[in-house]
């Protein structure tokens, strides 16, 4: 039996898009012999759909859009995702489905029954629960083929996930109780850091366990804040992995499952290859899908705005990319010498705007208002307001998108300013924590031809150089042990006794605690950012600003 796993990237809503992305698979996989080829989770409209859903006209085109998918499959089965509504009209009248397309017609569907309402997910918001196991019979050469289908949630075995019993059924078990002797779950998995690997291992398990084979097709691309990664892959009824698609690029994978021969096995990145992978793709598709041509960055001649200028590269060539360094009195010599120097060893274009006059005019500006108090933070941030509006005009005027450059450390602890560095369209690095971004940097020069960042911007103290001689540390322990704090508040969701009991100092858990929770109010303010670990600044954290928890 040869099926075809066809990892495509949808754009959300682009239906007409979709579907001839769809019809060209579909001939691909016929001309190598595919008998079933199977999509991604809503691969017809684009997932994660949010309000579009209650859009009616879209949800008929997307339907549209598969009836004209199943006219178009003569020669294989074909199982595609797409919104479904629902007959009973009861809830919220739509399905999470999957159509089965063969003989010209959809012959059956299949609703999502586990709908996670967790992190970045709220799929009860927009899909009734599906009560009803589907199955279909595939003819091959070697006889006919019961396949179970499920949808991404179904095929997580959640005792062993969440260390408990989430869902009150389970559709795996529920399949191959029917006579499935395959399992074909079709997903937008959103990428984290080592999940790949982690994923692999609970479908083994669901393998083993149930003595079936399981077909993971699975989302790539960038869709707002989310990044999929694809690595669609085949699993033997012992869990083995013996088929997988790429990653981070849209593949189509076509496995013989009676064959012993050797199949295609793309390896899995390391961590930080595929923290680099997915914020390239990452960046790439949210300028592409959002419509810009070019963007802006901010070159302070520091780590981070080295790290996003080389990843805009990466995604969107150097032609694409603008660097403007905008020194102030104090700004190092070295500041501008490795923005320079940056800019042209990535080949991008660059200009010097100096900020020392409109700097002096504010500062004579707010003078009378400022009068007989000490210089502190408002004096600083001016520097950085200034810049801000400096790249958002460059923007305004040239439809540049500006990618701001500050890490997770910095947004955690509120180490940015509102209207300044934190202007912007997206936020790069708003995900990745302080020592990633090193780690980054390093990486990304160990494996180019030629090295993209000066290695002084890696080497030397990290300072946001709004005051005479101003060290990060002035104002924050080093990165290693922040980083190492803020995990564990922030991803692992740790109280500071906990955190005290693994050997930090109480004292400062306790005021970098107090830092995260007050700057709550420059977060949600802050641009969309790309997620990369289990727990983003964005839509997958909900906490409040106007509360006292702390």
């Amino acid at each position: 039996m040869r099926i075809a796993l066809a990892q495509i990237n949808p754009t959300v809503g682009d239906i007409e898009s979709n579907r001839r992305r769809v019809l060209h698979d579909i001939e691909t996989a016929a001309d190598q012999g595919a008998e079933l080829l199977v999509f991604p989770e809503l691969a017809a409209f684009g997932y994660p759909p949010k309000d579009l859903l209650a859009r009616r006209e879209l949800i008929e085109r997307n339907q549209a859009a598969v009836e004209d998918i199943a006219s178009h499959c003569k020669e294989l089965t074909v199982v595609v995702g797409y919104v479904q509504r629902d007959p009973s009209g009861s809830g919220t009248g739509l399905f999470n489905a999957a159509a089965v397309c063969r003989d010209g017609h959809i012959e059956k569907s299949y609703a999502k029954a586990l709908l996670p309402t967790y992190d970045v997910f709220d799929e009860t918001r927009y899909f009734n629960a599906g009560k009803q196991v589907q199955t279909f019979d595939l003819r091959a050469d070697d006889g006919v083929h019961r396949v179970g289908l499920t949808i991404c949630e179904d095929l997580w075995n959640d005792e062993q996930f969440e260390g408990r019993r989430v869902y009150g059924v389970d559709p795996v078990e529920r399949a191959v109780a029917a006579g499935s002797q395959l399992i074909v779950n079709l997903s937008a998995s959103p990428y984290e850091a080592v999940k790949a690997g982690f994923r692999e291992a609970i479908f083994a398990q669901q393998a083993r366990e149930h003595l079936v084979p399981v077909v993971f097709v699975n989302q790539v691309g960038g869709n707002d804040d989310l990044i999929f990664e694809g690595a669609s892959c085949v699993l033997d009824q012992s869990g083995e992995v013996i088929a997988r698609a790429k990653s981070f690029e849209e593949d189509l994978l076509v496995v013989n499952l009676e064959s012993t021969a050797r199949h295609r096995l793309e390896p899995l990145p390391s961590r930080i290859e595929s923290v680099r992978q997915a914020l390239v793709l990452g960046t790439r598709d949210y300028v592409a899908k959002c419509g810009f041509q070019a963007v802006v960055v901010g070159l302070s001649g520091g780590i981070d705005s080295a790290v996003t200028a080389a990843i805009a590269v990466e995604a969107l060539g150097p032609e694409r990319v603008h660097g403007v360094a905008m020194p102030s009195r104090h700004s190092s010599d070295h500041s501008v010498e490795d923005a320079r120097q940056l800019a042209e060893t990535l080949g991008i274009q660059f200009r010097i705007i100096p900020i020392e006059g409109p700097h002096k005019a504010m500062e004579e500006a707010l003078a009378g208002a400022f009068a007989g108090t000490a210089p502190d933070v408002a004096e600083e941030n001016l520097q950085a307001r200034i810049r801000g509006t400096i790249l958002m005009a460059l923007s305004n005027k040239f439809g540049w998108l500006l990618l701001t450059t500050g890490n997770k450390s910095e947004l955690a602890v509120g180490y940015c300013t509102l209207y300044g560095d934190m202007s912007g369209g997206l936020a790069v690095l708003s995900d990745v924590p302080k020592t990633t971004v090193y780690e980054l940097a390093r990486h990304i020069n160990a494996t180019s031809e030629h090295p993209k960042m000066p290695e002084r911007s890696i080497d030397k103290p990290p300072s946001a150089e709004l005051k005479a001689d101003q060290r990060d540390t002035d104002s924050l322990p080093p990165y290693e042990t922040l980083d190492a704090i803020l995990e564990r508040y922030i991803e692992k969701s740790e109280g500071i006794d906990e955190i005290v009991a693994n050997g930090f100092d109480g004292k400062l858990v306790q005021r970098i605690a107090r830092m995260v929770d007050i700057s709550e109010h420059k977060r949600k303010q802050a641009p969309i950012g790309l997620k990369v670990t289990s727990k983003a600044f964005g839509t997958g954290r909900r906490f409040p600003i106007a509360a006292k928890h702390r």
